[in-house]
């Protein structure tokens, strides 16, 4: 894998430099008698496509979460969020709320040996879970690790080599069926007595390998004093591509590695403004529009490029909240609206799983969530809704609000495929509406779901299609506005209880 060193002297004033101007303000249409117009016509395409493009270039390579990459662009994006005229929200009268990630990986030191095979962890294999380990064994290989293959064996103190192979029969994706072989097909060879498993690529799987191993290299991410941070020494499985499988197989060898866990903390950081409310009650209430600004950083090249820039995850999330800022600058709800770019989301929602738990306005007073993940690609009159189907509808009257938003604005044909607890991917559970939902809190996420690019170097600006993203941002806005002016907040729906 590549390393690229930190540029420390593009230090955080660097960030003010592509600092945008306000967009010019449009001029409002007539209200009927009593009722404010909205001020959709304050979101415009070029704005969106500009902020996108400052927030999603090389500058900024990929804004990992945790890193100074992501704190120079929450430093940009502050800038922007200034400009439109938002109050800030964070802690101590910032735009900033602070907290720390755990970091548990690997040390350095961690060394392993597959007979006369120096195995150089994150280049040559990986670890997929950090563990402690000490062990000198026997390797066996067990073929595919069939019920046949493993009659022949006993894998007892033993180091247990299989070969990935196959396919998933039961609907989740290529992706899950791998991954979870790591623990499923791991963990019952463990319980037969393996002391390590050795997984080997076949084809298939080292396209696979080849796109996703480098996220082992980062280790676990977790908030502090989650049961995650704790570190349990067990068997350790290995990923190995398929350049390893002709030697892997041949018999005799010994398996020997020294495994050393490292912990440690470091800071990141949510962006929190808010437009206050026109009513001296409903002012007192809140309207959550949600994004995150980290994603990748620099990772292994494909085809040359090292920066995954996340120009649609989620430079249009970040990109959309700006716009309908300006929107709310111009005219203000009678309820408030908060703005929250939650970080680290990559690392397992933590900005939002914090943000949650430690708002810096009254739990009770957020009366609805609105996300925005990845909102920039595939066909032109197609998005999703997720939160809208059950068991992952936590509020009917949210989502017919949504609905007929979309009916006044965009128009989307609107796909429930992926808000399905059957669709492979589990898209509802990834992205950072999810936390508020599991308090009860209204919450929808505005996505135009997964395309080829995902996670990837190519997810660059030039991909993204910025009139569909400005119909996404119109939609999303046109809900937070009406739910912003309504006098009772979404009802919940009873019973509400996720799949998992």
């Amino acid at each position: 894998m590549t390393h690229i060193n930190y540029c420390l002297r593009q230090g955080l004033a660097a960030a003010l430099c592509l600092a945008a101007p306000l967009a010019a303000t449009a001029q409002k249409k007539p209200a009927p008698a009593g009722k404010a117009a909205n001020a959709e016509s304050a979101i415009h395409e070029a704005d969106i496509k500009r902020d996108l493009y400052a927030l999603a270039g090389d500058h900024y390579r990929g804004r990992e979460g945790g890193t100074l990459d992501e704190l120079k662009a929450s430093v940009w994006l502050v800038d922007q969020i200034r400009a439109t005229g938002m109050l800030p929200a964070g802690d101590d009268g910032t735009y900033f709320q602070w907290f720390n990630l755990q970091r548990t990986r690997l040390g350095k030191s961690s060394t392993l040996r597959i007979g006369t095979h120096d195995v150089r962890l994150n280049e040559d294999g990986v670890v997929v879970a950090p563990t402690n380990a000490s062990i000198t064994a026997p390797l066996v290989y067990v073929g595919t690790g069939s019920a046949a293959e493993l009659a022949k064996v006993d894998v007892k103190g033993k180091a247990v080599a299989v070969q990935i192979a196959g396919a998933p029969t039961d609907g989740i994706s290529y992706r899950r069926y791998v991954f979870g072989k790591f623990g499923g097909q791991a963990g019952e060879l463990v319980k037969a007595g393996a002391v390590a498993v050795v997984f080997v690529s076949d084809a298939p799987a080292q396209a696979l390998y080849d796109h996703w191993s480098h996220i082992y290299e980062r280790g676990r991410y977790s908030l502090p004093g989650a049961a995650s941070t704790k570190v349990v020494s067990t068997p350790p499985v290995i990923w190995l591509p398929a350049s390893a499988a002709a030697w892997v197989q041949q018999a005799g060898q010994q398996f020997s590695t020294e495994l050393k866990v490292e912990s440690f903390q470091y800071p990141s950081v949510n962006l929190v403004a808010k437009m206050p409310g026109t009513d001296a009650q409903l002012k007192k209430e809140y309207v959550l529009f949600s994004t995150h600004q980290d994603h990748d950083g620099v990772r292994a090249p494909i085809a040359g490029d090292s920066i995954y820039n996340g120009a649609d995850d989620n430079a249009t999330g970040c990109a959309a909240l700006l716009a309908i800022m300006r929107a709310f600058k111009q005219q203000p709800g009678r309820r408030s609206a908060l703005f929250v770019y939650q970080g680290s989301e990559e690392r397992g929602l933590l900005g939002s799983t914090y943000f949650s738990a430690h708002p810096t306005v009254p739990q009770a007073s957020i009366v609805a969530v609105l996300n925005a993940e990845m909102m920039g690609r595939n066909a032109p009159d197609s998005a999703a809704l997720l939160g809208s189907t059950p068991p992952h509808m936590n509020s009917s009257d949210l989502v017919k609000t949504a609905l007929a938003a979309n009916q006044q604005g965009p128009k989307f044909k609107l796909d429930t495929e992926w808000d399905k607890p059957t669709h492979p991917e589990g898209w509802y559970f990834r992205s950072d509406h999810l936390p508020y939902a599991r308090l009860g809190i209204p919450a929808i996420m505005y996505t135009s779901l997964l395309h080829v690019d995902y996670h990837t170097p190519r997810d660059e600006p030039s991909r993204i299609d910025y009139a569909k993203l400005t119909k996404m941002t119109q939609w999303m806005y046109l809900t937070g506005w009406a739910v912003a002016n309504r006098t009772a907040p979404p009802a919940r729906e009873p019973g509400f209880k996720l799949e998992r």
